[in-house]
């Protein structure tokens, strides 16, 4: 990118809303930048990232919401559905591996299309091994993204024409529309005894079937940026090809160096000449187009998506969580520029907690009548966004148990898990909640006045009242985005092993916590008005209920009523 380029970059993302400042890490939580003035609830016309917890992401507009396409555990596909791009919204899990067999493990960046009438989702998966690695097809049954689906392929990859010979491995296929004809991308290894990973490309028969033989379109390696240690001696890497079209301008994105290291990076290359299947008529870019900056970095494997408005771009895209090796990761949301000759601009990686201006037409209801959630019933979470790790949320009969970790999680990481009411508005309120602890850890409990919730410990801004198991207290305390702050604390006298209620009411800067016969009240005006929800630190509680009720009824129409 030359000096010009990110100069309009700078100037059109600043427009969008980006700031970017020096601030101390939180322990616990990734470096975050401030969010605008501490001290006082976030603007209701910007969101903070990371949006969520996970890996890969690919989202497509289908009308006026979004699919989230995600695997599940790495044995699953899930489409994650919102009406905004700032969350995640409701998981639907549509596809679990079966227990066994060549597709039974490893199910990597599930990307969902729709060619047709009819949804695809694409897919990597194993036998556990990944050396077996190949692609695989999802075909829905209709038109509905959700499912059913049935299993196609695996898809051939190989050399020659198929059938011919072996199948190659593969992994991260994503689709190529040009000229009224599709071609398949994907990250392949040139043989099985060499992990080298090229990009390679096939035209398509249909959405489940691909003409060989392939042929390779971008060598790895060719940069030292692109290798896994940045350095010659270490091999080529090159996946995720993502397709960004706009105008007449028709380009290839993708991700290369090592997705478990700080220096995964985007590089990219763009059709300059007719035919896809013409490895000469594509042209490189010399330098990465979106690398790590000092506070995010191990950024790479994004998808693009418009507002829906349908007038700006936006880089959906994962990060690591610290600069450890592995492959513990959360997902970012900003905007996409453009030059004036029609070359993407992504600019900088935006810094944790940073406030972003809302994409164009995001839904902006306001919730603040009184509410009664069953949390055993049937779509307990259909108004609630969830932050933290993707495998630590579940309903159930008994309740929605937060913060619960399964057998064999993946890439995992505690968060303060919580789940907070979409568009909720509330000032003067009272809150209650039923809960009760899985095990023996630190603290459960509800927060109220809530702004600005992101994935990460203190990632909000508001107020949470709860019981700190570990020292047997009723607490209430406060977040800044960044850092906790405790307002009060007296201990229990009752059962904590039992079922829990705890009585919330804020009434303007006064503030009351009650649980059994303990009772706390404090004084604070930092957060007069947010949403509310539930929250754990390093803990495992099961919700039953929960009860807001606005103190003065609200004269702002609820929509959502």
């Amino acid at each position: 990118m030359t000096s010009r380029s990110r100069a309009v970059a700078g100037r059109l993302l600043r427009r969008a809303g980006l700031r970017r400042r020096r601030t101390r890490a939180t322990p616990g939580d990734p470096p975050a930048a401030h969010l605008g003035v501490p001290g006082g609830p976030l603007a209701e016309d910007v969101f903070v990232n990371p949006v969520g917890e996970g890996a890969d992401p690919h989202v497509v507009r289908d009308g006026d919401r979004y699919l989230w396409c995600q695997s599940e555990g790495n044995v699953g596909v899930a489409i994650w559905v919102s009406d905004r791009l700032t969350s995640m919204g409701r998981k639907h899990v549509v596809w679990w591996a079966p227990t066994a067999g060549p597709y039974s493990r490893e199910v990597w960046a599930p990307e969902i299309h729709r060619f047709d009438g009819r949804w695809y989702i694409y897919l990597a998966a194993s036998d556990g091994r990944n050396r077996n690695h190949l692609t695989y097809v999802l075909e829905a049954a209709g038109d509905d993204p959700l499912g059913p689906y049935d299993v196609r392929g695996p898809l051939w990859t190989g050399d020659g024409t198929p059938g011919a010979g072996e199948n190659r491995w593969s992994i991260d296929l994503t689709v190529l529309e040009h000229a009224d004809r599709r071609y398949a991308v994907w990250s392949g290894w040139p043989d099985a005894d060499h992990d080298l990973q090229h990009l390679y490309i096939a035209e398509m028969t249909s959405p489940t079937e691909l003409v060989g033989p392939r042929v390779l379109l971008w060598r790895a390696g060719t940069r030292v940026w692109e290798r896994t240690q940045e350095t010659p001696q270490s091999r080529g890497l090159l996946e995720a090809p993502q397709v960004l079209a706009r105008g007449h301008r028709t380009f290839v994105v993708y991700s290369c160096a090592a997705s478990w290291l700080p220096t995964y990076k985007l590089g990219m290359i763009e059709l300059t000449g007719d035919d896809p299947l013409d490895p000469g008529a594509w042209t490189g870019f010399a330098e990465p187009v979106f690398a790590a900056s000092k506070m995010t970095y191990g950024v790479g494997h994004g998808s693009y998506v418009r507002s829906l408005d349908g007038g700006q771009w936006w880089h959906v895209f994962h990060a690591k969580r610290d600069r450890d090796h592995g492959w513990r990761r959360a997902l970012f949301v900003q905007p996409l520029a453009w030059d004036d000759d029609g070359a993407p601009l992504f600019g900088s990686p935006v810094a944790a907690g940073t406030p972003l201006a809302l994409p164009a037409r995001t839904p902006r209801h306001q919730v603040s009548t009184r509410r009664v959630w069953d949390l055993s019933g049937d779509d307990a979470l259909a108004q609630f966004d969830y932050f933290g790790h993707h495998q630590f949320v579940a309903e159930a009969p008994d309740g929605v148990h937060l913060g619960c970790v399964p057998a064999v999680p993946i890439n995992d990481y505690r968060t303060g898990e919580k789940l907070v009411l979409r568009d909720g508005h509330y000032d003067d309120l009272t809150l209650t909640a039923t809960f009760r602890f899985v095990n023996d850890a630190r603290a459960a409990g509800v927060l109220f006045r809530i702004t600005g919730a992101s994935v990460g410990y203190d990632a909000q801004r508001g107020y949470f009242a709860g019981i700190a198991l570990d020292r047997r207290a009723l607490v209430v305390g406060k977040t800044d985005g960044r850092g906790w702050t405790p307002l009060a604390e007296t201990a229990l006298d009752v059962d904590v092993a039992g079922w829990q209620a705890i009585d919330v009411r804020a009434v303007g800067d006064h503030i009351e916590a009650r649980t059994g016969t303990a009772r706390l009240e404090v004084y604070d005006q930092d957060y007069p008005y947010g949403s509310v929800g539930l929250r754990v630190v390093d803990s495992h509680a099961v919700f039953t209920s929960l009860t807001v009720t606005p103190e003065h009824p609200s004269p702002h129409h609820d929509a959502s009523a």
